[in-house]
C-alpha cells in the first residue's frame, strides 16, 4: 500500500521531534555529567564509601561542582574515587580540602560533599588527591541505637524495681515514706533547724553590730585603732621601757647600799651599830626638846611682857586679816 503525501509529511515531522528530543536528553545528561565542559580530576581515598555509584553529585560548599567518574577497590581497607570536577571551580578548591560521603537528603541518593578547609593552603590541580573523612554510617547508628534502647530498657527495669521496693516500704526511701514516726521526727528536727537557723541569723547580725560598734572612736577599742593613740601609746611603752631601766639601775644601787650596811660599811652602819652614838644622839635630842619648852615659855612671858605687849598683838591682827 503506497503512502500518501501527508503521511510522509507527518513520518519525516515525527522522527525530526524524535531526534531532536533525543538530541536535547543527551545534551542534558551529558552537560550534567560534565561530558561536555572543560573539567579536571580529582581523587579521595575512603574505607567505605556507603553505597555511593558512578554518576552520583560532587558538591563544594553546597554547590554541584562534578560528578563521581570512578570508585577503585584498592585494598580491604582503601577505596579510591576518583571526580570530574569543573575547571571553573577547581581554582576555588584548595589542598586542605576535605571530602565526605553523605546522602542528599533523607533519603536521597550518596553524594561527596567538599569541605572547605580552614587556613591559607595552595589549589588543588588536575589529579591531586585531597583528604577524605568518613561519616558514620546508618548501620552503625542504627547498632548504636540498638544499643542504647537496650540499656534503657534495663535503666527501666531496674527502675521499675526500685519504685516497687519504695512503694512497699523497703529500704531508707521506703522507710522515709511509709514510716509516720521517722516522718515526724524528720519535722520536729527540721524545726529545730529552722529555730537554730533563726537563732545563728540573729546571732551574726548582732556580732556585726559589736564589730562596727567596735570600730566607733568613742569606746576603747574604736581608740586603739586610731593611729594617733597608738603612737601615743608606742611613746608610753617606750617611755616605760626606759623607766623600768631606771628603776633596775636605783634598785641595784639600793641593794649595794643594804649589802654595804649588812657588811658594816658606811656611815649608816656606824649609826646603826654604835651604841655611845646612839645615846649621845639621844641625850642630844632631849636636851633640844628641853631647850625648846624653856624657848616656849620664855616666848609666852614676852608676850604677857609690856615691852613686847604691842609687838605681839600688831602680829596677831595682821594673821587675822591674811586669815580672812
Amino acid at each position: 500500500m503506497e503512502k500518501t503525501n501527508s503521511q510522509k509529511i507527518q513520518l519525516g515531522i515525527f522522527v525530526i521531534i524524535g531526534t531532536l528530543v533525543f538530541l536535547a536528553a543527551i545534551y542534558f545528561i551529558g552537560n550534567k555529567q560534565n561530558m561536555f565542559g572543560n573539567t579536571s580530576h580529582l581523587k579521595a581515598v575512603f574505607v567505605n564509601v556507603n553505597g555511593l555509584q558512578l554518576g552520583n553529585n560532587v558538591r563544594y560548599a553546597g554547590i554541584d561542582i562534578g560528578t563521581v567518574r570512578e570508585i577503585e577497590m584498592i585494598n580491604d581497607t582503601t577505596i579510591s574515587v576518583h571526580m570530574i570536577i569543573d575547571n571553573k571551580i577547581m581554582e576555588h578548591i584548595k589542598k586542605n580540602a576535605i571530602a565526605t560521603i553523605s546522602s542528599d537528603g533523607l533519603v536521597g541518593n550518596m553524594i561527596i560533599n567538599i569541605i572547605p578547609g580552614k587556613g591559607e593552603a595552595q589549589k588543588v590541580k588536575n589529579g591531586d588527591t585531597i583528604q577524605s573523612y568518613s561519616r558514620i554510617g546508618t548501620d552503625a547508628m542504627l547498632e548504636t541505637l540498638n544499643v542504647t534502647n537496650e540499656n534503657a530498657a534495663m535503666l527501666t527495669a531496674d527502675l521499675l524495681k526500685i519504685t516497687q521496693e519504695i512503694t512497699q516500704g523497703k529500704g531508707t526511701v521506703g522507710m522515709l515514706i511509709r514510716d509516720t514516726v521517722m516522718s515526724k521526727n524528720l519535722q520536729e528536727t527540721m524545726n529545730y533547724l529552722r529555730i537554730t537557723s533563726k537563732g545563728t541569723s540573729e546571732s551574726v547580725a548582732s556580732l556585726n553590730k559589736l564589730i562596727n560598734d567596735l570600730n566607733r572612736k568613742d569606746n576603747v577599742i574604736g581608740t586603739l585603732n586610731d593611729t594617733v593613740v597608738a603612737n601615743r601609746m608606742k611613746k608610753i611603752v617606750i617611755n616605760l621601757e626606759k623607766s623600768s631601766g631606771e628603776i633596775d639601775k636605783v634598785v641595784t644601787n639600793l641593794n649595794t647600799t643594804i649589802t654595804n650596811v649588812k657588811d658594816g660599811k658606811g656611815a649608816i652602819n656606824y649609826l646603826s651599830n654604835d651604841p655611845k652614838l646612839v645615846k649621845q644622839i639621844d641625850s642630844t635630842i632631849t636636851n633640844i626638846n628641853k631647850a625648846s619648852i624653856k624657848l616656849n615659855e620664855d616666848l609666852e612671858a614676852l608676850k604677857h611682857n609690856f615691852l613686847f605687849r604691842g609687838y605681839f598683838k600688831k602680829q596677831a591682827k595682821q594673821k587675822a586679816k591674811q586669815g580672812k
